[in-house]
């Protein structure tokens, strides 16, 4: 069975490149379109979707506030957030109201079909970038930066989670902290893309998570990872 898509962007030529990027996967369908968040309610009913990827700027009701409604009436629905803003605050808000994946407008081809693919199968997925952001943080407010924290809190032991990871495993969790995309992390380590992807895939088994993102929360809680 194709995963059955519904694009919601104001933006006319952007919403038809993702819709041109999703098309050239065979497992993908595109059902629907929109170009406000007020349409969601209606085009989620008609067409029952499997993901939903919606701008999270638009005139009338923005993405946020769509996929809040959404979700208040149907829980099961799966919405990813698109979006020029890589801020916490933007990214925490979308999360909070019920999204499923966030992802910057920069992206690439790559990142947008991933990123479906794993909300479909009932995972989150969010930027790279904005999961730098993320643990930068989480990381600032678990060492009280800012706060009443003493000045010995943030010396803090790396340890390699060697008894679990493989070497090269430990330095792609790294990377994956620092909010490499899968193909800047196989040009940093000199290993194709593939070969990133299976390296990540180990990981996460290995360490008993859904995604990515709770790997690195998870590294960074451990302290196996350093965070820039």
């Amino acid at each position: 069975m194709a995963t059955k898509i519904i694009i919601i962007d104001d933006h006319q030529l952007f919403r038809e490149g993702v819709k041109r990027i999703l098309d050239f996967e065979n497992s993908f369908e595109v059902v629907a379109e929109g170009d406000d968040g007020s349409e969601v309610v209606n085009l989620y009913e008609q067409h029952q979707p499997d993901v939903i990827i919606m701008d999270i700027n638009m005139p009338n009701v923005n993405g946020v506030d769509a996929t809040r409604h959404l979700v208040e009436k149907y829980p099961e629905a799966k919405v990813i957030i698109l979006s020029i803003h890589d801020d916490e605050n933007y990214v925490t808000h979308a999360l909070k109201t019920g999204a499923t994946g966030y992802l910057l407008k920069e992206m690439d081809a790559d990142a947008l079909i991933n990123a479906v693919k794993v909300v479909a199968d009932g995972g989150s997925y969010l930027h790279p970038k904005v999961t730098h952001n993320l643990v930068k943080e989480y990381r600032r407010l678990s060492l009280g930066e800012g706060g009443s924290g003493n000045g010995n809190t943030q010396v803090i032991e790396i340890r390699r989670p060697l008894h679990l990871l493989t070497r090269r495993e430990c330095e792609v969790l790294q990377l994956l902290a620092d909010g490499k995309s899968n193909r800047a992390i196989g040009e940093a380590l000199f290993i194709s893309e593939k070969t990133v992807k299976n390296h990540v895939s180990n990981i996460l088994q290995k360490m008993s998570v859904n995604d990515r993102t709770q790997a690195v929360v998870v590294a960074i809680k451990n302290g196996w990872v350093e965070v820039k």
